[in-house]
Protein backbone atom coordinates (compact mmCIF):
# COMPACT_ATOMS: atom_id res chain seq x y z
CA UNK A 1 0.00 0.00 0.00
CA UNK A 2 2.96 2.34 0.59
CA UNK A 3 3.96 2.15 -3.06
CA UNK A 4 0.56 3.25 -4.35
CA UNK A 5 0.34 6.13 -1.86
CA UNK A 6 3.84 7.24 -2.94
CA UNK A 7 2.72 7.16 -6.57
CA UNK A 8 -0.40 9.12 -5.69
CA UNK A 9 1.70 11.78 -3.93
CA UNK A 10 4.09 11.95 -6.89
CA UNK A 11 1.17 12.23 -9.31
CA UNK A 12 -0.40 15.00 -7.24
CA UNK A 13 2.92 16.88 -7.10
CA UNK A 14 3.36 16.52 -10.87
CA UNK A 15 -0.17 17.79 -11.47
CA UNK A 16 0.48 20.78 -9.21
CA UNK A 17 3.71 21.60 -11.07
CA UNK A 18 1.93 21.38 -14.42
CA UNK A 19 -0.81 23.72 -13.24
CA UNK A 20 1.75 26.23 -11.93
CA UNK A 21 3.78 26.05 -15.15
CA UNK A 22 0.64 26.61 -17.22
CA UNK A 23 -0.35 29.63 -15.12
CA UNK A 24 3.13 31.15 -15.38
CA UNK A 25 3.19 30.57 -19.12
CA UNK A 26 -0.06 32.44 -19.73
CA UNK A 27 1.10 35.38 -17.61
CA UNK A 28 4.34 35.65 -19.55
CA UNK A 29 2.56 35.48 -22.91
CA UNK A 30 0.14 38.23 -21.88
CA UNK A 31 2.98 40.54 -20.86
CA UNK A 32 5.03 39.69 -23.92
CA UNK A 33 2.16 40.78 -26.17
CA UNK A 34 2.16 44.34 -24.78
CA UNK A 35 4.82 46.35 -26.62
CA UNK A 36 5.84 49.88 -25.81
CA UNK A 37 7.11 52.51 -28.22
CA UNK A 38 9.30 55.42 -27.17
CA UNK A 39 10.17 58.76 -28.70
CA UNK A 40 12.56 61.40 -27.39
CA UNK A 41 10.69 64.35 -25.94
CA UNK A 42 10.71 67.50 -28.06
CA UNK A 43 9.89 69.86 -25.20
CA UNK A 44 12.01 68.54 -22.31
CA UNK A 45 15.03 70.78 -21.69
CA UNK A 46 18.26 69.76 -19.97
CA UNK A 47 19.38 66.49 -18.46
CA UNK A 48 16.64 64.13 -17.28
CA UNK A 49 17.04 63.47 -13.56
CA UNK A 50 13.40 63.00 -12.53
CA UNK A 51 11.00 60.51 -14.07
CA UNK A 52 8.10 62.54 -12.67
CA UNK A 53 9.18 65.69 -14.53
CA UNK A 54 9.78 63.70 -17.69
CA UNK A 55 6.32 62.11 -17.49
CA UNK A 56 4.71 65.53 -16.93
CA UNK A 57 6.32 66.97 -20.06
CA UNK A 58 5.41 63.85 -22.06
CA UNK A 59 1.76 64.21 -21.03
CA UNK A 60 1.73 67.69 -22.58
CA UNK A 61 2.98 66.04 -25.80
CA UNK A 62 0.10 63.53 -25.80
CA UNK A 63 1.93 60.54 -24.29
CA UNK A 64 0.75 58.71 -21.16
CA UNK A 65 4.21 58.33 -19.57
CA UNK A 66 7.88 59.20 -19.82
CA UNK A 67 11.19 57.67 -18.72
CA UNK A 68 14.74 58.94 -18.37
CA UNK A 69 17.19 56.97 -20.52
CA UNK A 70 20.93 57.31 -21.00
CA UNK A 71 21.77 58.27 -24.55
CA UNK A 72 25.33 59.15 -25.58
CA UNK A 73 26.39 59.65 -21.92
CA UNK A 74 23.46 62.06 -21.33
CA UNK A 75 20.19 61.33 -19.52
CA UNK A 76 17.37 62.23 -21.90
CA UNK A 77 13.60 62.16 -21.51
CA UNK A 78 11.79 59.61 -23.67
CA UNK A 79 8.02 59.56 -23.97
CA UNK A 80 6.46 56.09 -24.01
CA UNK A 81 3.12 54.62 -25.03
CA UNK A 82 1.67 51.23 -25.97
CA UNK A 83 2.17 50.49 -29.65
Amino acid sequence: MAVSSGRAAASAALLLLLLLATELGTTTVAEAGARTCSSQSHNFKGECTSRTNCASVCKTEGFPDGKCKTRFLMRKCFCVKDC
